[in-house]
């Protein structure tokens, strides 16, 4: 399905899955993590695993599979003293996901390029280590480089995911939209002390709304939350209503990260997600799917949710 089609399809008030967690599914299948750079560096060595993840989301019934490219920007791969390997590493985490398309004989999926403004970050809970922190113009080179070999190697979109940091959210915003491609944003949130939907950074509270009003002033195809618990969601979206009119993204996470491994720690079941993820749906919702910790076995529950889409 070209973007057009899926844009159509949206038009319509039809339903598109995404596919869940990349990264965590690597590790989940033994693949280990980076102790810095988490899992960029494991499409070297992995591609044929990371390959077969993404066939597996096909399988399930995603129509949108997400490249491994969340963690591999210069501000990730050179702390880690991968920085000689940056093109290497994100051509083979695009290339599986290729490979596994054109394996599937779907040609109605897409690969989307995920685009974050991760940094190096150090303790528990993790917090961004200050000897790493780039000035803005050091962000705007390294989000740049990795959006525009996204698009060169042939991603169909870029996702902008867990945007939660005011002041590194424009670059990566400004990145994505510099190379013609469609932008979908998806914002990371969390439940303060007080049940005050939060930014999902850590460090400081920073009221969601507040985090939303780059809306304003960039224009993106699709807008949503994503790693955020799924109880909170619901909440997230109805502030997001107030600064966004288009095709709503939801697809969230469960569990917990502690540098460098994700823990499965009551996970979600997938009668669960689809109990979340058809409220969210009822309630506007067009793009659904999941994030770190969620699995196949997840998105393949969502199926239901698409006979809801027209001829």
């Amino acid at each position: 399905m070209s973007y057009a089609k899926t844009e159509a399809l949206l038009r319509r008030g039809g339903i598109v899955i995404l596919d869940g967690g990349t990264g965590t599914e690597l590790e989940r299948r033994g693949v280990p993590m980076d102790p810095k750079a988490w899992c960029g560096p494991a499409a070297l060595e992995n591609s044929l695993v990371l390959e077969g993840i993404h066939r597996d989301y096909i399988a399930a019934g995603a129509d949108i599979v997400t490249a491994n490219t969340f963690a591999s920007s210069r501000l990730m791969l050179q702390p880690a003293g991968f920085a000689d390997r940056f093109e290497e590493i994100n051509r083979a985490a695009i290339g599986a996901a290729l490979r596994a398309r054109a394996a599937s004989g779907r040609d109605d999926v897409l690969v989307a390029g995920s685009l974050s403004h991760m940094h190096p970050f150090i303790g528990d809970p993790p917090q961004v280590d200050p000897s790493q922190v780039l000035s803005e113009a050091e962000m705007a080179d390294a989000f740049g480089e990795l959006a525009m070999l996204l698009c060169d190697e042939g991603c169909d979109l870029i996702i902008l995911e867990m945007m939660c940091v005011p002041e590194r959210m424009g670059p990566a915003f400004t990145a994505a939209a510099a190379t013609g491609l469609p932008v979908w944003a998806g914002f990371s949130a969390r439940r303060g002390e007080d049940g005050q939907v939060l930014s999902f950074a850590t460090g400081r509270d920073i009221p969601f709304a507040e985090l939303l009003q780059v809306l304003k002033r960039l224009d993106v195809s699709a807008a949503g939350i994503m790693h955020t618990p799924a109880n909170v969601i619901g909440d997230a979206l109805e502030i997001l209503r107030g600064v966004f009119s288009g095709p709503f993204l939801a697809y969230p996470n469960s569990g917990y990260f502690k540098m460098p491994q994700w823990q499965f720690k009551n996970v979600i079941p997938p009668d669960e997600l689809l109990e979340f993820a058809t409220d969210w749906v009822e309630k506007g919702v067009q793009i659904v799917g999941g994030c770190c910790g969620l699995s196949p076995e997840h998105i393949a529950a969502l199926g239901p949710l698409k006979h809801r889409n027209l001829p």
